[in-house]
């Protein structure tokens, strides 16, 4: 099968395009640098220089495929550049699903989110909820997510297009460079002595299980449908204690609620103007503490046959792909400032906290 896909060299699509070339497929990657064409050739699919929005580049790659899957995506919560989100996310979703569907190709698979649901407020929801207008974004992710979704893939579905939508939820697993990625690292370094945001409900699946449904949705998957690949829910206070099962270690001190920690936002927005702090001290992230994304696989358990998988091995193998614990900072001075500046807070507070408990 000739198969073309977008983000191949990223968190999920890496796994994606090894599995395809695994199983003997002929793959071809869209890539934006040597680097990336280099890594793509090591994994040993075929690179295609360009980018989303390359009508060109994506013609020459999409061109007598059979099989297409976008993965591609801007994913920077807390970044000071969201203007990019609408660019990636939504035109250029637009660009692939319709080029592809102009060049006739029989199946296509588009990596979505749970994410367009918005905060679900604790409500496990499914493929048929929608995000009630009276409800509002959490970030520039969500946001750009939702149109990619519900303005861009859904009116294609309309038209005849044969689109697959997969729909993951917290993915983790080495490389993953979401909210509860870093602060695993953080976790993994010593350096996470107070919990924010206790209350933050996900839906968590390790990334090689949700690269494996990518996989069953374009194989299976009947076209027109969403399939949610999302595994157990957890608060995040509920995810450290596993976090520290599986390290042999102490889960965090401390835990601030997120109704306190969000009393920050205007300190941290104000800071953010003089000082170039980590996205993960943002307002943006700020926000995201207390909400729940959550939904249910069911419908891709039963008509994949995906299998919802085991946090404990997941979350072992993702810590033990860290390495040795040990603090490095970054080797830019003001991304080391940042960092310091971020770390002090934090320990600022837990010190306050302290006081309070004596």
């Amino acid at each position: 099968m000739n198969v073309f896909i977008t983000g191949g060299t990223g968190f999920i699509g890496s796994r994606v395009l090894q599995k395809l070339v695994q199983r003997g497929d002929r793959v071809r990657a869209l890539v934006r640098s040597v680097p990336g064409a280099e890594l793509v050739r090591a994994m040993g699919a075929e690179p295609v220089m360009g980018d989303l929005n390359d009508r060109a580049a994506l013609r020459q790659g999409i061109q007598g495929c059979d099989l297409v899957f976008h993965i591609a995506g801007w994913y920077k919560i807390g970044s000071p550049h969201p203007e990019q989100a609408e660019i990636v996310n939504v035109e250029g979703t637009r660009s692939v699903l319709t080029t592809a569907f102009e060049l006739g190709v029989p199946r296509i698979v588009y990596t979505s989110t749970i994410a367009v649901f918005g905060d679900t407020r604790g409500r496990l929801v499914d493929e048929s909820y929608h995000m009630p207008p009276t409800e509002s974004f959490l970030s520039a992710y969500d946001r750009t997510k939702y149109r990619a979704h519900y303005e861009v893939a859904v009116p294609l579905i309309r038209q005849g297009a044969p689109l697959i939508i997969v729909q993951p939820g917290a993915v983790y697993g080495p490389g993953d460079p979401s909210l509860v990625g870093q602060l695993m690292r953080l976790y993994h370094h010593g350096l996470l002595p107070v919990l924010p945001g206790p209350e933050l409900t996900l839906t968590y699946a390790h990334v090689e299980d949700v690269a494996e449904g990518h996989i069953l949705a374009a194989d299976r998957g009947r076209i027109g449908e969403s399939y949610i690949l999302a595994g157990p829910v957890y608060r995040l206070d509920e995810m450290a204690q596993i976090w520290a099962q599986v390290t042999g270690r102490q889960p965090p001190r401390y835990a601030v609620p997120a109704r306190k920690v969000k009393r920050l936002i205007p300190l941290v927005a104000a800071l953010r103007r003089v000082i170039p702090l980590p996205d993960l001290i943002s307002p943006e992230s700020i926000r995201i503490l207390g909400a729940s994304y959550i939904a249910r696989p069911d419908k891709a358990v039963r008509e994949l046959g995906w299998q919802v998988p085991d946090i404990y091995e997941g979350m072992r193998l993702t810590f033990r792909s860290y390495g040795r614990p040990a603090l490095r900072l970054p080797e830019k001075p003001h991304q080391q400032a940042g960092l310091i500046l971020a770390l002090a807070a934090v320990l600022m507070l837990a010190w306050q906290l302290s006081r309070r408990r004596r």
